[in-house]
């Protein structure tokens, strides 16, 4: 028998690309799954369109914009199935996408979740910005992936279509076991919106659970519809959020010994944006500094339930990380393709 899919999808406005996503997944071939979408508190008239138009639909309302972390936590007490997508409200998808990423989760029991292959819709050779074919991070907390290193984004020659153990899925389309979601703490509200599911993926690994990419499944995703890529949020978000992970997701010697390599480049991220005269991203990581020297209770708070659930040594992790640095490689070495990186993290 099929089990049944939740597909939650958090929404913030834009009617019309909601459209788009909900007619694609009428294609799906997978004969059991429901529809969730959250809205959070769009001002277009999201929530009456989705009633008048989809009344099959599961609708939760929110009262305020919760971001991607809190759309998707508020989604999930409605889903009645064990295992749970959160799909990007910009994406449309093959019609074999979630019998592929069913099949595989079913038989890989060890796998808390799975990502598909993310291509980019516009041009549909090309892997997305969001995940590409499976996400990385090197041990000073940058993320990368395979087909997409900062904004490098590769051609797809089927060059990454292996099934691969990778460090994180990709929130734009991931396949989670609800009992694991759960059990790691559901994504952090506090992210808002960037890197909440690496933080997930980290936290499911740390309790000696497996994430993988299964590219035989594949999603197309429009990329930076709610926020563009050079908005002073945008990089306020990608560096608070990545910050905040290496300072609670390590052990604290692990962190003492990271943490001035992973400053020193912030500066070097600086003194570079200006000499782009780019303010945005000087101020978007300043801000990112300031919120975190605001909120060391959080940090604190998150180290403690991190603690708790852990199960792994950061020595046992290693071997899930590159272990050199994404940014010195890409800018200095000018290693711009995931292939040009030696790196094969543990099966």
């Amino acid at each position: 028998m099929d089990p049944l899919v939740s597909i939650i999808i958090p929404h913030w406005n834009g009617i019309d690309v909601l459209s788009e996503c909900l007619n694609s997944l009428k294609k799906t071939a997978y004969p059991n799954f429901e529809i969730i979408v959250v809205d959070n508190a769009s001002t277009d008239g999201s929530g009456n369109w989705i009633k008048d138009n989809h009344p099959q639909i599961k609708l939760t309302e929110n009262d305020q914009n919760y971001g991607y972390a809190g759309g998707c936590n508020r989604g999930v007490p409605q889903a009645d199935g064990d295992l749970v997508v959160f799909l990007n409200n910009d994406t449309v998808q093959d019609k074999d996408w979630l019998q592929n990423l069913v099949s595989f989760i079913n038989s890989h029991p060890d796998c808390a979740a799975v990502q598909p292959k993310i291509l980019n819709y516009y041009e549909r050779n090309r892997f997305d910005y969001a995940g590409g074919s499976g996400g990385h991070m090197d041990v000073l907390c940058y993320p990368f992936a395979r087909g997409r290193i900062f904004l490098e984004q590769e051609i797809d020659s089927g060059q990454y279509d292996d099934d691969h153990r990778c460090f994180w899925a990709s929130g734009t389309a991931i396949m989670v076991r609800k009992d694991c979601f759960m059990e790691a703490g559901q994504f952090d509200e506090n992210f808002f919106a960037h890197m909440e599911e690496i933080d997930l993926c980290w936290k499911l690994q740390l309790m000696g659970y497996k994430v993988f990419v299964h590219p035989e499944a594949v999603v197309y995703h429009k990329n930076a519809v709610s926020l563009p890529i050079t908005s002073l949020k945008k990089f306020m978000l990608n560096h608070r959020n990545s910050l905040l992970m290496l300072l609670t997701n390590y052990k604290l010697l692990t962190t003492l010994y990271i943490l001035p390599l992973r400053y020193a480049l912030e500066w070097v991220a600086i003194f570079y944006a200006l000499s782009k005269f780019d303010f945005r991203h000087v101020f978007g990581i300043i801000k990112a500094h300031i919120w975190i020297l605001l909120h060391l209770h959080i940090i604190f708070s998150r180290r403690r339930k991190i603690k708790q659930k852990r199960v792994l040594s950061d020595r046992e992790m290693m071997d899930a990380f590159y272990k050199g640095s994404i940014v010195l490689d890409y800018y200095i070495a000018r290693k711009k393709t995931y292939g040009d990186i030696s790196f094969k993290p543990s099966a």
